[in-house]
C-alpha cells in the first residue's frame, strides 16, 4: 500500500487509503475501475444501474424477450458478475462497494443481490436511504454508507437509524456545486447555497455527533465533489474528514470502464461546456454540453410545458426510476429517457449521449492516466515526470 502522511480510513475493521472512487453509471464505473482502485488499497465502487449493457449475452437475451422481468433479472446477473470480477482484480486488497440509487425502482433487489454476491459496502444516494438498515440487516459485515449533502439530511438519517439501533459505517457528503451526475439539491438555484460548503458541514456534523453522543471516529465523513488536487485532499482531511470521494478523475483513467470517446469528451470539456439542468429523475444534474444536451435544452421549456403522462413518449419496457419526468409527465423534471441517454454515452456516442461530469478541472488535464498515478498524486502531491 502507498505510504502516506494521512491516517488510514477505517471501515468494518479494514484499513484503507482515504480515497473512495465514486459510483458512476450507466456503466462508467464497473469491475475494471472498481477493482483497480481497490487493488491500490482504496474503495472502488461499482455503479449498479443497468450493468447488463456491459454483457453482450445478457443484452441479446433482453432483445429477444423485452420484458421488465427479463431486464431486471439481467441487471441482477450482471451485478453479480461485476462484483466477482472486481474482487478478482482487487486480490483481497482495499474494498469493493456498490452504489445503489434510492430513486431506482429496483433498489431493494439491487442491494440484496450485491450483499448476496459478497460486496463489502453499499453506498446509497439520490434520495434519503431511511430503510437501508433493513435491507442490509442479514449481512452484518457489509458496510452501509449513505450519500447526503447537508447537516439537516445527515441529522434525519442518524436519528432515524438510531431508532433502529443502527448507525452508518461512513457518510459521503456530496457538494452539489461541484459534483457530476445527479446532485443533492432540490432545485438548481440551491446548488450554490453555503449550507453545502464542506467546512461548515463537517463542523456541523461533528457538533451533531456530540449532541447524539456518537464518537466522531465511529462514522468517517467523506466529502465528495470537486476534489482534484493533493492540496484539497490535505485541507479536507485536516478538517477531520476520514477520506475523500473522487469521481470524474477516475472516470477518465486508463482502467475506467467507459468507451475511449467518453473519456475524451470528459477530459477535453472546458468550464463553459459543463452545464446544470433538471434530470428526468427530478433532480438537478451536471453534464457536458454535448450536441444531444444542447438540442434538448433548447426544447426543454416547451417539453416541460406540455408534459403529460397520458401522452408519454417513453418506450421503455420497464420502470427504471421510481419517478420519471418523461414517463410520469412531471413538468418540473427532465423530459427524456435518462437510461437511453446514459447508455449512449457509455458507448461513446457524442451525438446522442448524456455525459455526466463534475465541474472542476482534472488532475492531469486532458491526459488519460492510470488509477495508481491518480491516487498517488491526490495523496502525496507527486506526479509522474512525463504526465
Amino acid at each position: 500500500m502507498l505510504q502516506i502522511e494521512f491516517p488510514l480510513l477505517k471501515i468494518k475493521g479494514k484499513s484503507l487509503l482515504p480515497i473512495v472512487q465514486g459510483g458512476m453509471g450507466v456503466g462508467i464505473s464497473a469491475h475494471k475501475l472498481a477493482g483497480a482502485v481497490a487493488k491500490e488499497g482504496g474503495v472502488g465502487t461499482i455503479a449498479s444501474i443497468d450493468l447488463r449493457r456491459h454483457h453482450p449475452d445478457l443484452m441479446e437475451e433482453c432483445r429477444i424477450e423485452r420484458t421488465k422481468e427479463k431486464m431486471d433479472q439481467a441487471n441482477l446477473t450482471a451485478l453479480d458478475r461485476e462484483i466477482k470480477l472486481a474482487k478478482e482484480i482487487a486480490q483481497g486488497e482495499g474494498m469493493i462497494a456498490v452504489n445503489v440509487m434510492k430513486a431506482v425502482t429496483e433498489h431493494p433487489q439491487l442491494v440484496q443481490q450485491a450483499c448476496a454476491s459478497g460486496i463489502d459496502a453499499i453506498v446509497m444516494g439520490a434520495g434519503l436511504p431511511l430503510d437501508l438498515p433493513e435491507m442490509g440487516k442479514d449481512y452484518p459485515n457489509v458496510a452501509l454508507i449513505p450519500i447526503l449533502s447537508d447537516v439537516r439530511g445527515i441529522s434525519v438519517i442518524l436519528k432515524k437509524w438510531m431508532r433502529k439501533n443502527a448507525l452508518p459505517d461512513a457518510i459521503v457528503i456530496e457538494h452539489p456545486r461541484y459534483a457530476g451526475g445527479h446532485l443533492g439539491a432540490p432545485k438548481p438555484e440551491d446548488i450554490t447555497d453555503p449550507r453545502f460548503d464542506f467546512p461548515g458541514v463537517l463542523e456541523g456534523v461533528f457538533q451533531l455527533f456530540k449532541e447524539l453522543k456518537i464518537e466522531s471516529e465511529r462514522i468517517p465523513l467523506i466529502p465528495a465533489g470537486g476534489i482534484n488536487s493533493y492540496e484539497k485532499v490535505k485541507t479536507l482531511l485536516g478538517l477531520g474528514a476520514g477520506a475523500v470521494q473522487v469521481g470524474t478523475p477516475f472516470a477518465v483513467s486508463e482502467e475506467g470502464d467507459a468507451h475511449p470517446e467518453f473519456k475524451r469528451v470528459l477530459a477535453e470539456a472546458r468550464p463553459e461546456d459543463i452545464v446544470t439542468f433538471m434530470s428526468a429523475a427530478g433532480l438537478p444534474a451536471r453534464a457536458v454540453l454535448t450536441p444531444w444536451l444542447k438540442n434538448y435544452l433548447k426544447r426543454e421549456t416547451k417539453l416541460m410545458s406540455i408534459a403529460d403522462a397520458a401522452r408519454s413518449s417513453c418506450a421503455a419496457a420497464f420502470d427504471c426510476l421510481l419517478q420519471c419526468g418523461l414517463r410520469d409527465g412531471i413538468p418540473k423534471a427532465g423530459q427524456f429517457c435518462i437510461d437511453s441517454q446514459l447508455a449512449a454515452a457509455m458507448r461513446g456516442d457524442v451525438n446522442k449521449g448524456l455525459f455526466f461530469r463534475g465541474s472542476e478541472s482534472l488532475p492531469f488535464g486532458t491526459a488519460i492516466r492510470p488509477v495508481r498515478e491518480i491516487i498517488e498524486y491526490l495523496l502525496t502531491g507527486r506526479k509522474p515526470l512525463f504526465a
